[in-house]
C-alpha cells in the first residue's frame, strides 16, 4: 500500500513499464517516503505476479524470498550503521563504530555480485539510499556502473541533499522530486492519529514518516514544552531559560528521545518563521495551533530584526551539534529572539 500523497508519483512511475531508465534518483526532504517508494518499485519490479495498480503481489516465489530478506538480485547500498540493529549501531564492534557512510568495499562487492547472471528471472535492483552518504571515491566506483549498467538492471538512488551528489552521478539518472504532502493530505493521514502526531509532522515542515519516528522515539512532549516556553518570551528572563533549557537538554527523557541542541535550535528558527510570516501578512505554516500566540508576539516585532534573528539561528545551527559551551549558546540563541520581538532593548 502506497503513501496517500505518493499514489500521483506511483502511477506516473508504473505508466513507464518498460521505458523505466535504468537509474532513477528521489530527491525530497528526509521523511517524505523516497525509500518506501523505491522498496515499493523494486518489489513490483522483481515480482512474477504483479497487481493490477503495478504492487507486488507478495505471494509469489520472489516476493516471498524478498520479505524475507534473501532476494539474490535485490541489493541494498545503505551505510553500515543504518542496516544494524539500534544496538548495535550504538555499540563498537572491535574498537570501531558503524560507519555512517557508503563505502567503496560495498561498491565493489555489488560489482562482483552483478557480474554473474540474474538468480530470479531477468530483472535485478539496485537500492542506494542515502545516496549523499558515499563520499567522492565510493560515488566514482558506482558511476562505472551507472555508465554501463548491466542488462536488466535498475538503480534507485534516494537522496535528501541531491545537490552533495557528483554532478556525473546525477546526470545519469533521471531525477524524481517527492516534496511533502499539502495540508488537506496531512489531515487526512492525521485523521485517526494522535493530535501530537500532526503537531510534530507541522513543525518539520509536513513530513509524516519523520513525524512518527520522532514520535516513537518520544519527541512530543519535548514539543510541547517548547511551545509553552518560547510562547512565554519576553515575559520570561532568557537567561533565566537558557539555564532550564540547558537542564532540560541534559535530562534522561530528552537524551532518551534524541532531542539535543540541534532539535532545539531548528524548533527556534521555525518558531521565527512563522512570526515573521505573519508581521508580513502570510498565514502560519509550522505552529498553526498557537498563532493566537505568535500574532501577539508578531505585533510588537519588526520585520529586519526577525529576519536578522533568522540569520543569526542559521549560523548557530552550523555548530549546534558540536557546541563549545551549550549554557552560552542558549544564551546568546534566546538574548537575539528576545531582542527581536522587542523583549530587550539594545
Amino acid at each position: 500500500m502506497m503513501h496517500p500523497w505518493l499514489e500521483d508519483t506511483w502511477r506516473r512511475l508504473v505508466s513507464l513499464g518498460e521505458r523505466m531508465p535504468h537509474a532513477l534518483l528521489f530527491v525530497g526532504p528526509a521523511g517524505t517516503g523516497k525509500r518506501d517508494l523505491a522498496d515499493a518499485l523494486a518489489a513490483a519490479m522483481l515480482c512474477a505476479h504483479p497487481t493490477e495498480d503495478g504492487h507486488a503481489c507478495g505471494r509469489c516465489d520472489a516476493c516471498l524470498l524478498r520479505l524475507s530478506g534473501n532476494h539474490p538480485d535485490l541489493h541494498l547500498l545503505v551505510p553500515a550503521a543504518q542496516s544494524a540493529s539500534p544496538e548495535a549501531s550504538s555499540a563498537e564492534e572491535g574498537g570501531k563504530a558503524k560507519s555512517s557512510q557508503i563505502v567503496i568495499e560495498q561498491v565493489r562487492d555489488l560489482q562482483s555480485a552483478l557480474g554473474v547472471t540474474a538468480h530470479q528471472g531477468s530483472r535485478r535492483v539496485v537500492i542506494v539510499e542515502p545516496a549523499e552518504a558515499m563520499n567522492t571515491f565510493t560515488a566514482n566506483a558506482l558511476l562505472k556502473s551507472l555508465e554501463e549498467p548491466p542488462q536488466g538492471c535498475t538503480f534507485l538512488l534516494c537522496s535528501s541533499a541531491p545537490r552533495m551528489l557528483l554532478p556525473t552521478i546525477r546526470s545519469r539518472c533521471q531525477t524524481w522530486a517527492i516534496s511533502p504532502p499539502d495540508e488537506t493530505a496531512l489531515r487526512a493521514w492525521a485523521t485517526d492519529k494522535p493530535p501530537e502526531l500532526l503537531a510534530l509532522a507541522r513543525a518539520g515542515g509536513g513530513m509524516p514518516l519523520a513525524a512518527e519516528r520522532l514520535a516513537a522515539r518520544g519527541m512530543a512532549p519535548h514539543l510541547m514544552r517548547f511551545v509553552r516556553d518560547i510562547g512565554a518570551l519576553p515575559g520570561t528572563d532568557p537567561l533565566m531559560l537558557a539555564g532550564q533549557w540547558e537542564s532540560w537538554l541534559k535530562s534522561k527523557e530528552a537524551i532518551a528521545a534524541g532531542f539535543d541542541m540541534a532539535q532545539l535550535v531548528d524548533w527556534v528558527q521555525r518558531w521565527v518563521t512563522d512570526l515573521t510570516s505573519i508581521r508580513l501578512g502570510g498565514q502560519v505554516r509550522y505552529f498553526p495551533d498557537h498563532e493566537a500566540v505568535l500574532s501577539a508576539v508578531a505585533l510588537r516585532a519588526k520585520v529586519d530584526a526577525m529576519t536578522t534573528c533568522y540569520n543569526d539561528l542559521t549560523r548557530i545551527r552550523r555548530v549546534a551539534r558540536h557546541p563549545l559551551n551549550a549554557r552560552l549558546m542558549l544564551e546568546d540563541m534566546l538574548l537575539r529572539f528576545a531582542r527581536a520581538i522587542g523583549g530587550i532593548k539594545r
